[in-house]
């Protein structure tokens, strides 16, 4: 038996994208493009290790956070396929270039997909999230990608920008990406970079939290929490409690309020609470950004 977690991850939906698939610190893949959405990402990771263990004559068990995945794998194919892969409404059926192949894969193969809770502590959910995040940042800084060993020891190159699919390169699975090419705004990029510092507020781990306040939070740090407390930097420091479970992030919107201001509004996500937020960050010229207010709401 074969137990896999497969996971996706954009950084803007759509934006820099990555996938990835883990097994172990020793059998896993990952991978990613200049420009993709979530789905994308959690359908190629399917894809690729379905691919790897074709050989494996084993049973194989997929682990998903994804509902989208799993139903797309396991109840709407069929259907999609009797329809000439359009929808009820008559509508194209989004990311048939990814599910032909894996129906293909699909067939005639012992494969299981179970839905884990995503950012919830699942050790190897976790590992396929971070792996695929690390792609996508990677796409987004124009960086190499880590592919990782892959599966039964077989070398995978690092991913580079003969690996981004492009129109006409005759592999029928990349046809999905032949997307328009559209350059990373100035203001997509910014929430990228501004994205990647919340997440480290968002770290259950009790240094690098602390580490996150001591480097972005301003001196004149202010957040009123969900439970309606105010938090200013010195009081942060010294007694803001460590998220137990880390929480996902869905932006909302940015707004630059000033030359060197923004405010960020996103959705934050946790096991079952769910919260809205707002950031509003500066840009230091010796400290780069900064974030001087925070605020959150919860939604349940």
């Amino acid at each position: 038996m074969i137990v896999a977690a497969a996971d996706g991850s954009s950084l803007n939906n759509p934006g820099p994208a990555g996938w990835a698939w883990y097994i172990d610190d020793d059998t896993w893949a990952a991978g990613g493009w200049p420009r993709g959405t979530n789905n994308m990402g959690e359908l190629k990771a399917v894809l690729d290790v379905l691919r790897a263990t074709r050989d494996a004559n084993e049973p194989l068990t997929i682990l998903c956070d994804s509902q989208y995945a799993i139903n797309c794998c396991t109840k709407w194919i069929p259907g999609w396929k009797r329809h000439g892969w359009r929808k009820r409404d008559g509508k194209p059926v989004l990311n048939r270039d990814l599910l032909e192949p894996i129906d293909e894969e699909l067939d005639g193969r012992d494969v299981t997909f179970e839905w884990v809770k995503g950012h919830a502590g699942h050790a190897m959910n976790e590992a396929a999230d971070q792996r695929a995040r690390a792609a996508a940042t990677a796409f987004r800084d124009g960086t190499p990608v880590d592919r990782g060993p892959g599966f039964g020891g077989v070398d995978r190159r690092p991913q580079s920008q003969e690996d981004v699919p492009r129109p006409g390169n005759g592999d029928e699975q990349e046809r999905l990406f032949d997307l328009p090419e559209r350059p990373v705004t100035p203001d997509q990029e910014l929430i990228g970079i501004l994205t990647d510092k919340e997440r480290r507020f968002l770290e259950t781990d009790a240094i690098a939290h602390r580490s996150a306040l001591e480097e972005l939070a301003a001196p004149d740090f202010i957040e009123h929490d969900g439970n309606g407390r105010l938090w200013t930097r010195g009081r942060a420091l010294a007694d803001m409690p460590v998220p137990e479970v880390r929480a996902s992030i869905e932006i909302l919107g940015m707004v630059r309020t000033g030359p060197q201001d923004v405010l960020l509004r996103w959705r934050a996500r946790a096991g079952s609470r769910v919260s809205v937020r707002v950031s509003l960050w500066h840009r230091d010229p010796d400290r780069g950004w900064q974030l001087r207010f925070h605020q959150i709401t919860p939604v349940r």
